[in-house]
């Protein structure tokens, strides 16, 4: 008897200035993804648009009742949702929460996993509580400021600042002149309704992927990020002005440590799926966490494929496990 192939929506889209990395990361995923098993579609989520890309190139409207979508005169369901929006709102739990009240099964973390991780200040504060070593920050809300001098005798030079709720380093900029402060502060604002300020901590900058399926745990090799730009910015991550060492050359007592610390992470958090944790390391070997990604990048240059690819893994085998772990947990 032959058996049915389930139906395996990869969400891409957001209504964020990262879009265009959710796309790219949509098309890997698709491919990716067994299709023996599966029939993989991509699915666009964002403001005013909710469309399946069929195969002919066409797309077709998604119904918001129970995220089905019409094919060849058919009602189509999902059995499962890939979510590879980085920004809101797949990356914040509010994909996350929709998905909860239809009963679909996805790959991410839950909506509170999700919200926290997707506000940087508030998870590492949260972390922080558990011994898991941050750097100095600040936090404005909208409609705030703080005075240079305020701000600089608080976290020194430099300072980044950044958006408390995008990713892909969109608005951030490396302060290193009081002068260059307050500019710095609209930038970020212009891209989110908080903005962090956080000390520079010079160091090693290293990113570490892991998951935790049924019976199975897998924190991969770490990729060493050397950049000659200010910092690992977007033209560094996207446009090939960086060096991405995988593995890291650290010792493998150094990269034990941050192995452990992300599986550590992972299980403080409660989280579920895929994740890549951020670090700067300095000179006394203690890792100092910079975020946490909940639906990290799948383009030909992210750093998850590099890391699986030095496991000695396959990215369809990955995708495998988490596909049917997520499954297999909305049957619990």
């Amino acid at each position: 008897m032959k058996t049915m192939k389930r139906n395996i929506a990869v969400i891409a889209g957001g209504d964020s200035s990262e879009i265009v990395v959710s796309l790219k990361s949509a098309e890997g995923i698709r491919s990716f993804i067994d299709k023996t098993k599966f029939n993989a579609y991509i699915a666009i989520v964002k403001r005013g648009e909710w469309a399946v890309k069929l195969a002919d190139g066409s797309e077709t409207p998604i119904d918001k009742n129970d995220f089905s979508f019409r094919e060849n005169g058919e009602t189509r369901h999902f059995d499962f949702a890939y979510i590879t929006i980085h920004g809101t709102p797949g990356e914040n739990g509010l994909l996350q929460g929709y998905f909860d009240l239809i009963g679909m099964p996805y790959s991410s973390c839950n909506t509170l996993v999700s919200a926290l991780t997707f506000n940087k200040y508030v998870c590492n504060h949260y972390l922080k509580a558990f011994g898991v070593r941050i750097a100095p920050s600040i936090r404005l809300f909208h409609g705030e400021s703080i005075d240079t001098d305020e701000a600089v005798g608080k976290l020194g030079l430099p300072i980044f600042v950044k958006p408390n709720d995008g990713g892909s380093s969109f608005g951030v900029t490396k302060v290193k002149e009081p002068s260059a402060l307050q500019a710095a502060i609209r930038k970020a604002f212009a891209e989110g309704r908080e903005v962090v300020l956080e000390s520079f901590i010079k160091g090693t900058e290293v990113t570490s992927g892991c998951y935790k399926v049924k019976g199975k745990e897998v924190v991969l090799p770490l990729t060493e990020v050397v950049t000659s730009n200010e910092f690992f910015d977007f033209d560094a991550k996207y446009n090939g002005q960086v060096q991405e060492i995988t593995p890291a050359r650290l010792s493998p007592a150094l990269t034990e440590k941050v192995q452990r610390e992300t599986s550590r992470i992972y299980d403080l958090l409660g989280a579920t799926g895929l994740i890549r944790i951020d670090y700067i390391i300095p000179d006394d070997g203690e890792p100092c966490l910079l975020e946490i990604n909940t639906t990290p990048g799948m383009t030909a240059t992210s750093f998850i494929p590099q890391q699986v690819r030095a496991a000695g893994m396959n990215m369809t085998e990955v995708m495998d496990d988490l596909i049917e772990d997520g499954l297999r947990r909305n049957e619990e």
